[in-house]
């Protein structure tokens, strides 16, 4: 290994830290928590998790009623973080995939021909999982992290909070903390942030109420007769002009960047158009008629050059970003082995006695614009911060079998800050996970495209029906955070399949006995879940045809 000075003054062989803060209450959060209690054998002095709504459950958990207070301030402060779930949301993970270890999910009786879990049954799922530690105070609600700021030395985070059950006893406002904690995990997920296209006129059809992120879709409920067009072909944006197709202005246009992928099942349907791009977004004016004063409405036009007029509604599926804005980090210094830059025009102090600005955003150090780095940077294996390990981040990357990465991920977690699992000494092996999987989309990126069929939304394979002029290739998919499905025929290979086993075996090397109750990604696991898709697209057609 390399050794020199800088790298021997950040070597990490003897990070042990005793006091341990959870961020975030959904699955993520959840699972981290119970690994770092539960399978650290009591080595950590302290962990605690907080979450900033009045209930676990993280995206699973929909509504979210305001605090039950006597002082009528209380609920005039307190905001809102409302899920991005909706009505009549169901999943499209098979239980057996959709839980943790040593804490498998009931069985779905009541619905045999759907075998998905419903929302609530999630919910119910990770609120039984959660209340013990609830009960043992050890999961702390109502308690919003302002800020988690790195402190010079390694001497740990301290973090800032606002707990808002303590508005009644604080003249309706929240009771503020600081506190300093060894290490931190952040698990709040990616649903805070959602990823605006940078589409010309989008801005102001924002601003004028005409375009909305599926991120605040509550239901079909007051669309009726409207004119609506759903931006993206995955889940969110499937769900969403299916439940709109009955009552909006038929057709329901669904624009679609790329060909659909497998694992987003969705029925045809006659009242839904499928168009290409959209390069622009037109304003149409309010105008007066003799029926009185019509609202103002967009002209959508595609990459053809065709127009869709007289829209209502835009939707758009069009996913999330990192959101991590609370953390800030001591500056990086700029070095050979680093290759980055100080933000520009903030304050200079020192540290290692080399000029450096004050605590910045982790975030000012990356970008949502490219694909390569739309990420939480300098990464070690998706989850230690390379230049302070005592940080890390469970969830930083779009799973399609998020409650098995997370478990295996935060096990990992526990046992490398117990010292039982190795991981780099020195930053610039660290960074080197960062840098190479920087380049692996980069080239996935300028990969042609390749003729012939795509894979529809059942399994099989048909021609595309729309332009190729019209859809971006299928690697316009592909970003820094999303692992995927890897090579199905080779063991998952380079999917999340094979990130989730390589962290399995190192973990399976220092504590054999949790082989027997770690999920393993083999050949019979990777056929289950390439099946689920197809089941599930059988599941939507038995619902349609008994009206469900």
């Amino acid at each position: 290994m390399a050794n020199n000075s800088t790298d021997s003054a950040e070597r990490t062989s003897t990070l042990r830290p005793r006091t341990v803060l959870v961020v975030g209450g959904g699955p993520a959060g959840l699972v981290t928590l119970r690994n770092l209690v539960g399978r650290s054998k009591g080595q950590f002095d302290r962990v605690l998790l907080v979450e900033r709504r009045d209930d676990v459950g993280g995206i699973w958990y929909q509504d979210e009623p305001i605090i039950p207070s006597a002082n009528p301030t209380t609920a005039m402060n307190k905001p809102q973080w409302p899920s991005p779930a909706y009505p009549g949301l169901i999943g499209n993970v098979l239980p057996r995939f959709l839980a943790f270890s040593e804490s498998p999910f009931p069985e779905t009786r009541e619905h045999p021909h759907q075998p998905f879990p419903t929302l609530a049954e999630t919910y119910e799922y990770l609120r039984a999982f959660a209340e013990p530690y609830i009960e043992q105070g050890i999961i702390q609600l109502n308690t919003e992290v302002m800020r988690i700021e790195e402190m010079p030395e390694k001497k740990g985070w301290k973090v800032r909070t606002r707990d808002w059950s303590m508005c009644d006893d604080n003249d309706g406002m929240p009771l503020q903390t600081e506190e300093i904690w060894d290490a931190v995990a952040v698990c709040a997920g990616y649903y805070d942030k959602p990823n605006w296209p940078d589409t010309e006129g989008l801005d102001m059809v924002r601003k004028r109420g005409l375009a909305l992120h599926a991120k605040w879709w509550n239901g079909p409920d007051g669309y009726e007769g409207k004119k609506a067009v759903i931006i993206g072909n995955a889940n969110s944006s499937n769900d969403i002009a299916t439940q709109l197709a009955p009552v909006a202005q038929p057709p329901v246009y669904r624009s679609m960047r790329r060909p659909p992928a497998s694992w987003f099942p969705t029925l045809p349907d006659p009242r839904i158009q499928n168009v290409g791009a959209i390069t622009k977004y037109v304003l149409q004016p309010a105008e007066e008629t003799d029926e009185g004063m019509n609202l103002e409405k967009v002209t959508v036009i595609l990459q053809d050059g065709s127009e869709i007029k007289d829209v209502d509604v835009v939707i758009l599926g069009t996913g999330y970003c990192p959101h991590p804005e609370f953390v800030h980090i001591l500056p990086i210094p700029v070095d050979d082995t680093a290759k980055v830059s100080i933000p520009a025009n903030a304050p200079e102090t020192k540290f290692n006695n080399k000029p450096v600005s004050s605590t910045v955003s982790l975030m000012s150090y990356t970008t949502p614009i490219l694909p390569q780095f739309r990420r939480i940077p300098f990464l070690h294996r998706h989850m230690l911060y390379s230049y302070n390990p005592s940080l890390a981040f469970i969830g930083a990357i779009l799973a399609m079998t998020p409650f098995i990465v997370a478990d295996v991920a935060s096990t990992w977690l526990t046992l490398a800050w117990l010292g039982e699992v190795s991981y780099p000494d020195s930053v610039d092996e660290r960074l080197a996970f960062d840098r190479e999987r920087i380049a692996q989309v980069v080239k996935m990126l300028d990969a042609p495209l390749a003729g012939g069929p795509v894979a529809d939304r059942n399994g099989s394979t048909q021609n595309s029906t729309e332009s190729s002029a019209q859809l971006d290739p299928p690697s316009s998919f592909v970003t820094y955070s999303f692992l995927g499905p890897g090579d199905s025929e080779n063991g998952g290979k380079g999917g999340e399949a094979e990130y989730a086993n390589d962290l399995r075996d190192d973990i399976v090397r220092a504590r054999p006995d949790l082989n027997a109750v770690l999920p393993t990604w083999d050949e019979e696991a990777i056929k289950s879940r390439t099946e689920m898709y197809p089941t599930k697209y059988e599941a939507l057609k038995w619902a349609q045809i008994h009206c469900v």
